[in-house]
């Protein structure tokens, strides 16, 4: 999102509200109330609630849809497939954390995008999951159960948000170099 609209700054001022009170909690009195103008006026912009949303949501899934197509599609190993799958949720979380709040815990209240929202997501774990399989079959990773080393990435990576905004001053280019490196290379000399 370029954030230089209106509708833009709506749903910027709606995912972050998302984030802190979750969909269900939220009215759009609230996102107007927050954004100083009547409730009425936000109407001239964006449809619905759902309509926010729906473009929080599938914005989020796409760009890490498209850039996971990139990785699985490049000549590069392994390793250097599964570091820029860890970099593109690093930023992804640094530019728009409060959407990577809305994509992981208010996914399930879209409604007409609900389906096209789980394809992309189940392409983009079958994905990850088919290059950690080549990895292991290649030998360029250990050979550990695929669905495991999936379970602990993703676990990491989707609720690297919570963490990032927490910490605040965590440096972003210190993150992007250490958190491969952690979770690819481990902690033991």
């Amino acid at each position: 999102m370029n954030k230089n609209t209106r509708k833009d700054k709506i749903i910027a001022v709606a995912a972050k509200l998302f984030k802190e009170k979750g969909y269900s909690a939220i009215t759009m009195r609230d996102i107007a109330d927050k954004m100083e103008i009547k409730a009425a006026s936000l109407y001239n912009h964006i449809q619905s609630k759902q309509e926010i949303l729906d473009t929080i949501i599938i914005q989020i899934a796409e760009q890490f849809t498209a850039k996971m197509q990139t990785i699985v599609e490049s000549k590069e190993t392994t390793y250097q497939k599964l570091r820029h799958i860890i970099e593109l949720h690093i930023d992804i979380t640094i530019e728009n954390a409060d959407a990577l709040a809305a994509l992981n815990n208010d996914w399930m209240h879209l409604e007409g995008n609900l389906a096209y929202f789980i394809q992309m997501r189940d392409a983009y774990e079958n994905n990850f999951r088919s290059i950690l399989n080549t990895g292991i079959a290649n030998g360029e990773i250990v050979a550990r159960d695929p669905e495991i080393i999936l379970f602990s990435l993703l676990s990491t990576l989707r609720t690297l948000y919570l963490w990032y905004t927490k910490k605040g001053g965590v440096d972003a280019k210190k993150l992007k170099e250490d958190m491969p490196e952690t979770l690819l290379n481990g902690i033991i000399r």
